[in-house]
């Protein structure tokens, strides 16, 4: 077994969800996603198919953001493996329906930090084998910092 480091190299303000599935319907399960909750919002997705042709499989509303899944779904190169780049919408907004899509197994992360995926090669092919998401702790919130996280995510609408 061989173990990689792959980045993740996107515009700081677009986020990213990688996740593993199992069926090459996932393609149009995931675009539905983003269909049905509404026209606001830009994505690009790729899916490593795992059997068959194993094709890099596409979709999006955005040129950009799908070639960028694209470029890392290839680095990548993990059958099954999905990746989401987002733009003007938030993964929390979506992750919920993402995850009830049947075909999705597993989440390995949905973020706007830094990402490195952490990609296994044996003779039968490659996987994700886990991901480092943004950098370590610095320390402990203080009460000001309770406040303030508090503050925010009352700001955002997503707590009263």
């Amino acid at each position: 077994m061989r173990l990689e480091v792959v980045p993740i190299q996107k515009p700081e303000e677009v986020n990213f969800i990688l996740g593993q599935a199992h069926f090459i319907k996932t393609v149009d399960d995931l675009h539905e996603v983003f269909v049905r909750r509404g026209p606001s919002g830009y994505f690009g997705l790729a899916f490593c198919e795992s059997s068959g042709p194993r094709l890099v499989r596409r979709s999006g509303n955005d040129p950009e953001l799908e070639a960028l899944a694209i470029d890392h779904a290839r680095a990548i190169g993990a059958g099954h493996s999905f990746l989401i780049f987002l733009r003007d919408v938030f993964p929390l907004e979506v992750l919920n329906a993402i995850k009830m899509v049947p075909e999705v197994c597993r989440i390995f992360c949905a973020t706007a930090n830094q990402v490195q995926v952490l990609v296994a090669s044996t003779e039968l092919g490659r996987s994700v084998v886990g991901v480092v998401d943004g950098g370590s702790p610095l320390g402990i919130e203080s009460d000001a910092d309770v406040d303030a996280r508090k503050t925010l995510l009352r700001e955002l609408g997503y707590k009263d």
